[in-house]
């Protein structure tokens, strides 16, 4: 871990999470700009590549912009401004944040990551795409997201503990 207590992710994670959601995304937009059957709707594009190069920042905005993307293609509902308050309540944007002192902890599962998820909520709600680990900050603002949305609409709605 870095000395600024940030946890440091795996650089493969970010660029495997980026070239899954860019191949995903571009068989979608190549099918009607270039009238691709199934088949080669499979073969990479120069779509593709251009859509690969989009990086996010490694920092909360980064974060929370990565994860409204993969939000987008599952339809899961949430704005900017309402992950970015549910955050900084719930962990400050640390995503190694975890709470050892409430009853999710007393009972065995404390809260982890930016928006303070147990584990068995991280496993119901998790989105596929993402890394299946509670502190990587995409995996626990969407999956986050995913569980507001089944319970009180959307993350919008959500203004203290969930």
């Amino acid at each position: 871990m870095p000395a600024d207590g940030q946890p440091r992710r795996a650089r493969t994670t970010r660029l495997a999470r980026t070239i899954a959601l860019a191949s995903t995304g571009a068989a979608v937009l190549a099918l009607p700009l270039i009238g691709a059957t199934s088949a080669s709707a499979r073969t990479p594009t120069a779509t593709t590549a251009a859509t690969a190069a989009t990086a996010y920042p490694d920092n909360l905005d980064g974060w929370i912009r990565e994860s409204l993307t993969v939000m987008a293609q599952h339809g899961i509902p949430g704005s900017y401004d309402a992950i970015y308050r549910n955050v900084m309540r719930e962990s400050s944007g640390n995503p190694a944040a975890i709470n050892l002192w409430d009853s999710n902890a007393a009972a065995g599962t404390p809260s982890k990551g930016l928006l303070q998820v147990i584990d068995p909520t991280f496993a119901a709600y998790h989105v596929p795409g993402t890394a299946f680990n509670p502190y990587d900050p995409v995996a626990n603002i969407t999956a986050a997201c995913n569980y507001a949305a089944a319970r009180y609409g959307s993350i919008d709605n959500v203004f203290g503990a969930y």
